[in-house]
């Protein structure tokens, strides 16, 4: 069996990411690996508001962007620290572009061995009609994947 040394987990900050994130760090706890936490800004995202911005002579689109990384790495630090991953070899990484082109794209540059996303994130109609970025990453993912389905509901369940 080939051995683990760099656990990714996609982060989307979706009610599953603690979930997911959670997950992540008691594996890479167990086998002693390395964990990389990932967020995709989305390019389609962005590229709207620009748009909308370019009414705004005093947006500023690279202060915005900085903007956002750092509310999203300070998240993932809520997120990992609240799972317990003090301690971890722990690696954050913040892309943009198309969600799951981005993730395949940090599977290669980190060298990662085994990923671990929800199978739900935070779609919208859009991914029901295209095609989500989990249903895309799993068709095409490299590397071993773990999917984070959402707790059981019991009353939803029965």
């Amino acid at each position: 069996m080939h051995k683990v040394k760099k656990i990714m987990a996609a982060c989307d900050f979706s009610e599953y990411a603690p979930r997911v994130v959670s997950y992540a760090i008691d594996l890479a706890k167990e086998l002693k690996a390395s964990l990389i936490v990932v967020n995709i800004i989305n390019q389609r995202d962005l590229d709207m508001i620009q748009k909308v911005a370019a009414e705004f002579s005093e947006f500023n689109a690279a202060k915005y962007l900085a903007d956002q990384e750092r509310e999203r790495l300070e998240l993932m630090d809520n997120l990992v620290n609240d799972a317990g991953g003090t301690g971890l070899d722990l690696h954050k990484v913040i892309r943009v572009g198309v969600p799951f082109r981005a993730l395949l794209q940090v599977i290669e540059d980190q060298g990662a061995d085994m990923l671990v996303m929800g199978t739900k994130g935070r779609g919208n109609l859009a991914g029901m009609l295209f095609g989500s970025t989990a249903e895309k990453v799993f068709r095409h993912c490299p590397i071993p994947l773990l999917s984070i389905r959402a707790e059981k509901n019991s009353a939803r369940e029965s």
